[in-house]
């Protein structure tokens, strides 16, 4: 798939002020500074559709966004920010929850880990919980580019025995380098099928 339009649409506090519109929505996800704004910015062959900041925490609202007028690339806000406040942290999470919850267009979330780290308690805590909800996702792991491929089997590898102590089936992963506009192929291609096949129904 070639992302050949892009376009903001709205950003809002409550999943009931989403667009309405019964296009298949896909939800962007993952800690604070794990390179979000920077993964849809080169999905999107735009350099400033999601605004990328070194501050993390920068998203703070849910963010909608048309993509070839047949889908809805949305921005969530990031989780795990240590500087945000208590009050903040709570909202975020509400607008989260509320989201992925209630979404009815919500076709699947990605969970953007950053592939440099060992796995994070708040990550795999956050996979359990779209697995009781039974929210589909597949995770995409970041910034590949700033280690070598042994590294980045080896980081995939452990990340999976973790995931096959609580899943009979592994979900859909994605290896991405924004910088190098690695997997960017892959990930479209994998969204163009899942919409080719509700396509059918």
């Amino acid at each position: 798939m070639n992302v050949a339009h892009s376009e903001f649409l709205v950003s809002n506090t409550k999943v009931e002020n989403c667009p309405k519109s019964s296009l298949p929505e896909y939800a962007f996800i993952g800690r604070s500074n794990v390179g979000k704004s920077s993964l849809i910015n080169m999905l999107c062959n735009r350099k400033k559709l999601a605004k990328t900041s070194s501050r993390p925490g920068k998203t703070k609202l849910i963010n909608h966004f048309l993509i070839n007028k047949e889908w809805h690339l949305v921005d969530l806000p990031g989780y795990g920010y240590a500087r945000a406040s208590k009050t903040e942290k709570k909202t975020f999470q509400k607008f989260i929850i509320d989201y992925l919850n209630k979404r009815q267009e919500l076709v699947s979330a990605f969970l953007l880990i950053d592939i440099r780290h060992e796995p994070q308690p708040i990550d795999l805590d956050f996979l359990r919980w779209l697995g009781k909800h039974f929210i589909p996702f597949s995770i995409v792991f970041t910034k590949a580019d700033k280690i070598n491929e042994k590294e980045i089997e080896k980081k995939v590898l452990d990340y999976l025995k973790l995931l096959e102590q609580d899943w009979e089936i592994l979900p859909q992963y994605f290896v991405t380098s924004s910088e190098k506009k690695l997997g960017k192929d892959t990930l479209l291609n994998y969204i163009q099928q899942i919409n080719k096949g509700i396509k059918k129904f």
